[in-house]
C-alpha cells in the first residue's frame, strides 16, 4: 500500500522513536519531531488513519501508538534507498577482528557470531559452509596409539574433518606414512564428497589403511548436520520484558534445526533480507525479526549469517552490520 509523504514521514518517526524508547509514541511528540510543520491534531488524525490501515497499533493502556509488523515492513522497505551504515568505531572493530582471525573454521565462525552480536546487541547466527562441496586441501593420518589413528582432512573452505580408524595389530609407522602419502596423492584437490575409488598401491596392508581412512571420512561427513553458531542469546533475550516471551525465544534458540531452517527460509534471492515477526513462519519467534545474508567464497554460496532480535530492532544498524560482516567473512575464507 502506498502512503503519501506526510503519512510516510509520520510512520517513520513513530518507528524510529519506538525503536529507541520501547514506549508508545504520542501525536504531540511526533509533531515536535523533525520538520513536519503540522499541528498535533493533524498528526493525531494521520496516526488514526495509519492505525486503520494496519501500520500502527494502539495499546489499550496508553494514549500513544506502536508499529505493527506491517509498519516495520514499510520502514524496512523504505530503507532500501537509504541503508544504514556502521559507525567508525564499529567498522574498526570489524576490520581488527578479521585482521586477527585465524585457526580452525569452527572457532572462527563462533567468534564471528560473537562479533556480530556485539555490534548489534542481538543474537547472531552463523551457519557453517557445507563440507561436501569443499575440495580437500591436505590430508593426514596420525597414529594415536598402537591400534588407533586419526585421519584429518583440511578443506579449502577452512573446515577440518576428523575421524578415527582402528589399526591392524603391529602396524608400523612406515606403513602409516605410506598410506597417508598415497591417500594424499589421490584425494587432495578433490571434493570431500567425491566417492571415486583410490587406486591400489599393490600392498594389501597399505590398501586396507587407505580405504579405511577414506571410508571413515565419508562416514563422518555423512553423519554431520548443519552447524549453526550462536552468539549473544542471553543479551537478545534481555530485550524482552515478558517472561513467557523470553522463555519462548530461548527455547527457539536451543533448537538448531529450527534455526538452520529459519535462516534458509528467510534468505531471499536479493541477498540481504529482513523477515519481520510472523513473516518467517516460526511461531515461537513470532515477536522477533531476522536480518540475514549469505556469505560467499569464490562467487558461490558458502553459508548464511544473520541476527535475530525483537521486532523493534534497530533495522538500519542490524542491516549494515550483517552486510559488512558477511562480506568480510566471505573474503576472509576466500583468501585463507
Amino acid at each position: 500500500m502506498m502512503l503519501d509523504d506526510r503519512k510516510a514521514a509520520i510512520l517513520r518517526a513513530v518507528v524510529k522513536e519506538y525503536i529507541d524508547t520501547a514506549q508508545p509514541v504520542g501525536s504531540a511528540h511526533v509533531a515536535r519531531m523533525g520538520a513536519l510543520n503540522v499541528s498535533p491534531a493533524t498528526v493525531r488524525n494521520e496516526m488514526a488513519q495509519l492505525e486503520r490501515d494496519g501500520f500502527l497499533a494502539h495499546p489499550h493502556t496508553s494514549a500513544g501508538r506502536i508499529p505493527t509488523d506491517k509498519g516495520y515492513r514499510f520502514f524496512v522497505d523504505d530503507l532500501r534507498s537509504e541503508p544504514g551504515a556502521l559507525g567508525e568505531g564499529e567498522r574498526a572493530q570489524v576490520q581488527d577482528f578479521f585482521a586477527r582471525a585465524h585457526g580452525e573454521l569452527e572457532r572462527m565462525l563462533q567468534d564471528t557470531s560473537k562479533l556480530l552480536s556485539n555490534l548489534t546487541t542481538y543474537a547472531a547466527l552463523v551457519v557453517a559452509p557445507p563440507h561436501e562441496g569443499a575440495n580437500i586441501r591436505a590430508v593426514h593420518l596420525v597414529p594415536l596409539g598402537a591400534r588407533v589413528a586419526v585421519v584429518v582432512a583440511v578443506l579449502a573452505n577452512g573446515g577440518v574433518e576428523k575421524a578415527h580408524i582402528e589399526l591392524p595389530e603391529d602396524t608400523g609407522d612406515e606403513r602409516i606414512a605410506a598410506a597417508a602419502a598415497h591417500l594424499s596423492a589421490h584425494v587432495v584437490g578433490r571434493p570431500l564428497a567425491d566417492d571415486s575409488p583410490v587406486p591400489p598401491t599393490g600392498d594389501a596392508a597399505t590398501d586396507t589403511l587407505v580405504n579405511a581412512a577414506r571410508q571413515a571420512l565419508w562416514d563422518y561427513h555423512d553423519s554431520e548436520a548443519d552447524q549453526v553458531f550462536i552468539g549473544g542469546a542471553a543479551r537478545m533475550a534481555s530485550t524482552f520484558q515478558a517472561v513467557d516471551t523470553v522463555r519462548q525465544v530461548l527455547a527457539g534458540l536451543e533448537q538448531q534445526y529450527v534455526l538452520v531452517s529459519l535462516l534458509r527460509e528467510a534468505l531471499g534471492e536479493e541477498g540481504l533480507t529482513v523477515a519481520i515477526g510472523a513473516e518467517h513462519g516460526v511461531d515461537s519467534l513470532a515477536e522477533c525479526s531476522i536480518v540475514v545474508a549469505p556469505y560467499e567464497v569464490d562467487g558461490s554460496h558458502a553459508g548464511t549469517i544473520g541476527v535475530l532480535g525483537p521486532t523493534r530492532m534497530n533495522y538500519p544498524q542490524a542491516m549494515a552490520a550483517v552486510a559488512i560482516v558477511s562480506a568480510r567473512l566471505g573474503r576472509h575464507l576466500r583468501e585463507g
